[in-house]
């Protein structure tokens, strides 16, 4: 189904799936009298919640992302991300202020696997990346959240894109519900950009911790203070390092998990999540935590990961059928604890 923003007419659409009923069910609120719309956030850091966002917010928020990817009027766009939570919200309102063109694909792990036709703009998580390599040549702008992007991702796009010999553009997203979808991007194709660039009237900064503030007035009127430990360069560009609370403090020393996540995802393709678990001596005992089945190949790659410090190396390696993930796609750490401990 394709809904055109620049000629809608929403008595003649035809909403037949559950996700497109859902869909309408948006659209209907966004063109309501009200002047807010109600939003999930994910529960990937803490209990789901919701909440109420202006429309104008949003609005604004949809105006910097496709005023940076210099998205046209008439473009297309595609939308296969749950409609509940703000990542699919936001590609409503994009579609809507930007008067584009908005496919509708169900969200699955692989929901462009019948594309035939070239599209200008979607937004994926990570794992239906995974599962829609093939289709990539077809995306012109294409954004990643929800996670971050692994090494293993990056290389398989690069390979990807490579034999195709197209210009498509893809980024890694950073945001949060708070800052309605995101407010920076980093390009990892066909450039690769160590540093996310915040939006135009973004104002960054770090806390007393280390940890990012941000104000964009435009999106949310209050200072938001994240848990996210980062490096700021220049002003408006800040490179992850990665979050407070999941900071393990195994005999003495803190540990970094999500540095470590990517270093071993250059080595191997598999899932994989460190975790501090309770320790008498040490405090927290470092685990790996690997989806799949071990190989003497996986093994043999897992040997060649080069650990800078020696207390970087887990303790014990598990193997896991799946990983547990938050509807959107992320991993959910408190989940994948819960299930150890059983």
């Amino acid at each position: 189904m394709q809904i055109d923003f620049n000629n809608l007419n929403m008595n003649q659409l035809s909403f037949n799936s559950e996700f497109e009923a859902k869909i309408q069910n948006f659209l209907e609120e966004w063109f309501s009298d009200s002047d807010t719309v109600k939003v999930q956030t994910s529960g990937s850091t803490g209990t789901p919640k919701i909440f109420e966002i202006e429309k104008k917010k949003m609005m604004n928020s949809a105006e910097m992302t496709c005023n940076f990817l210099e998205l046209k009027e008439g473009a297309i766009a595609l939308i296969c991300l749950p409609v509940e939570y703000i990542s699919g919200k936001m590609m409503v309102v994009r579609s809507v202020v930007r008067k584009l063109k908005l496919v509708i694909a169900d969200p699955s792990v692989q929901p462009v696997e019948h594309l035939n036709d070239e599209i200008d703009f979607c937004a994926m998580t990570p794992l239906q990346v995974e599962n829609s390599l093939d289709q990539l040549h077809l995306i012109k702008n294409l954004i990643i959240g929800g996670a971050a992007v692994s090494e293993s991702l990056k290389n398989k796009i690069f390979q990807t894109l490579s034999a195709s010999n197209v210009p498509t553009r893809i980024f890694e997203t950073y945001g949060m519900s708070e800052t309605l979808s995101h407010i920076a991007l980093k390009q990892i194709a066909p450039q690769t950009e160590e540093y996310f660039k915040a939006f135009e009237n973004v104002e960054i900064s770090t806390d007393g911790r280390g940890c990012l503030k941000i104000f964009a007035p435009k999106v949310n009127s209050e200072i938001l203070q994240t848990n996210d430990l980062v490096e700021i360069k220049n002003g408006n560009r800040f490179r992850f390092l990665g979050r407070v609370d999941n900071v393990i403090n195994s005999g003495g020393a803190k540990i970094f998990p999500e540095q470590l996540e990517a270093l071993v995802k250059k080595e191997i393709p598999n899932e994989a999540v460190f975790l501090g678990i309770d320790d008498a001596s040490l405090g927290q005992k470092l685990i790996l935590v690997i989806e799949g089945s071990p190989s003497e190949e996986l093994n043999q790659r897992l040997s060649a990961v080069n650990y800078r410090e020696k207390f970087h190396k887990p303790k014990e390696i598990i193997f896991i059928e799946k990983i547990p993930r938050t509807p959107n796609g992320k991993v959910n750490r408190i989940e994948l604890k819960k299930t150890l401990n059983h």
